[in-house]
C-alpha cells in the first residue's frame, strides 16, 4: 500500500512547518503507520493529486484521499482500530473539537503575528509573492506592520497557555497519562512557532515547556526531525 503525506514546506523542502501537517505527522506516528512525505510549496498545492485539495495536509492511503488534519485523525481511528486510538472514544472527539477551536482562535492568531515575516522569509520566490499578497489581504496590513505589532504577543503568549498549564498539574498530557489527538493539536501550534521563528515564549521550567519537550520526544522523537529555526 502506498501511503503519502503532502506537507507544506519552505524553500528548504526539509523544513516542513505547517501546524496542521504536524498534527497529522504525530497522528501517523501515534498509529505506527509508515508513510512517505511529499513536500510542497504554497503555490504547488492546487496541482497535487489532480487538484484534489486547496490545503494540506492531504493523505493518500492506498486508494483513499483524506483532507484536513482532524478528518485524517478520524479516518485513521476508523481505518486502523487495532492500533492505539487517537481519541479514546466519542468524548475524546468532542474534547478535541474544543481544543482545536481554542488553539486556532487564540494560539494561531498570536503565532501568525509573531512569525509572519519569518514564514515569508523561509519560502521560495513564488511562494513569497503568494504569501505576502494573501496574508496582507487577510490581515489588513503589511507583513512588516503585522510583525511590528506582533512583538507584544511574545511577552503575552505564555498567559494564553494558562488553561493547559493548570491542567498539567494533575496529568502529564491533555489525553491523561498518555497523549491523544488534542495534544497533537496544541503541539502543532507550538511546533509551527519553533520551526519558523524559533522565538522563546516560555521559560524552560514552565510546565507547558516541559510538556512540549515530552511531545517532541514522542514516537522516537518524531517532532525533532525538523530543527528549531
Amino acid at each position: 500500500m502506498t501511503r503519502l503525506l503532502y506537507a507544506l514546506a519552505g524553500a528548504d523542502k526539509a523544513r516542513q512547518f505547517s501546524p496542521h501537517v504536524w498534527k497529522t505527522v504525530m497522528s501517523l506516528a501515534h498509529k505506527g503507520l509508515d508513510y512517505e512525505t511529499v513536500p510542497v510549496g504554497f503555490t504547488e498545492i492546487r496541482a497535487i493529486e489532480d487538484g484534489a485539495t486547496a490545503t494540506v495536509p492531504l493523505l493518500r492511503d492506498g486508494d483513499r484521499l483524506v483532507r484536513d488534519s482532524f478528518e485524517i485523525a478520524l479516518y485513521l481511528d476508523e481505518a486502523y482500530p487495532d492500533r492505539p486510538s487517537l481519541f479514546g472514544g466519542e468524548g475524546g472527539k468532542a474534547m478535541a473539537r474544543f481544543i482545536e477551536s481554542w488553539s486556532q482562535s487564540i494560539l494561531h492568531m498570536a503565532i501568525t503575528r509573531i512569525a509572519v515575516l519569518d514564514i515569508h522569509n523561509l519560502l521560495g520566490p513564488a511562494d513569497r509573492d503568494y504569501f505576502r499578497q494573501s496574508r496582507e489581504q487577510r490581515l489588513g496590513a503589511s507583513l512588516e506592520d503585522v510583525a511590528a505589532a506582533g512583538k507584544a504577543e511574545i511577552e503575552a503568549f505564555a498567559a494564553k497557555l494558562q488553561p493547559l498549564r493548570a491542567m498539567l498539574k494533575v496529568q502529564p498530557f491533555i489525553g491523561g497519562e498518555g497523549p491523544l489527538f488534542p495534544d497533537y493539536i496544541v503541539f502543532g501550534a507550538l511546533q509551527w512557532l519553533r520551526t519558523t521563528a524559533g522565538t522563546q515564549v516560555l521559560e524552560a521550567d514552565d510546565p507547558v515547556a516541559l510538556w512540549f519537550a515530552r511531545c517532541l520526544d514522542l514516537h522516537g522523537g518524531a517532532g525533532h526531525r525538523v530543527t528549531a529555526a
